[in-house]
């Protein structure tokens, strides 16, 4: 496939994913919105990204692009290269104008957590390919619920506690000819803590499950 017939086929994909959704919207995501503190690289990277909200009001990120695609285990080294870029970051939260941000801790939890090492297959991939859309999937979470630290180890990264989020994201499947079939939609936790600095910071993602009964299909147009 072409270039510019590639191009085409995923503006259709998308298009189709919003009809199939039955009624779904798709949300323009407001660029730098939280003052300019997006991505440094955020124009390409964040092209590849939408974000709409399904037959039932829940907002989904839809990452359209697979970049890690191991077919027998995930290489998280690689994933915790590509997290690396986004250490500094900060990003508002829409629904309760917290700011949530990414600090040096993230990659290396993200990727080498007793969670992610138990995690195999479709959910292992899952959770490689989730790492594109934490900007957007920070923004969309709900839900919050607070629990207090009791761990020793964290009495001063997670001082004043943890917080959850829920989030939700979506990830195409291919077919044999290389086409998009359908996207997978996944339900997750944000964790975050609440520093002793006062700031809360992304600490991992985690209860990735996938929604058998909120697939999202692709209808040719």
């Amino acid at each position: 496939m072409r270039n510019g017939e590639k191009h085409i086929h995923v503006f259709f994909v998308r298009f189709s994913l919003f009809l199939c959704a039955k009624g779904g919207e798709l949300i323009k995501r407001e660029q730098n919105k939280n003052g300019g503190r997006n991505m440094k690289n955020s124009n390409d990277e964040r092209s590849s990204i939408d974000v709409i909200k399904d037959a039932d009001g829940n907002n989904i990120v839809m990452i359209n692009d697979i970049r890690f695609k191991g077919k027998r285990r995930v290489d998280w080294d690689d994933v915790k290269e590509y997290l690396k870029q986004f250490v500094g970051e900060v990003y508002e939260i829409a629904e309760t104008e917290e700011l949530i941000y990414i600090g040096g801790d993230l990659p290396d939890e993200y990727t080498g957590s007793e969670y992610t090492y138990n995690l195999k297959g479709t959910l292992a991939k899952a959770k490689a390919n989730a790492s594109q859309g934490i900007p957007e999937m920070i923004e969309i979470a709900d839900k919050r619920s607070f629990t207090h630290n009791r761990k020793t180890k964290h009495k001063i990264k997670a001082a004043k506690g943890w917080y959850r989020y829920d989030t939700r994201f979506g990830l195409p499947v291919y077919g044999q000819d290389g086409e998009v079939e359908r996207y997978n939609i996944f339900h997750a936790y944000l964790i975050v803590r609440y520093d002793n600095n006062g700031k809360k910071y992304l600490y991992d993602i985690i209860n990735i499950k996938k929604e058998a009964s909120n697939p999202l299909c692709h209808q040719e147009t």
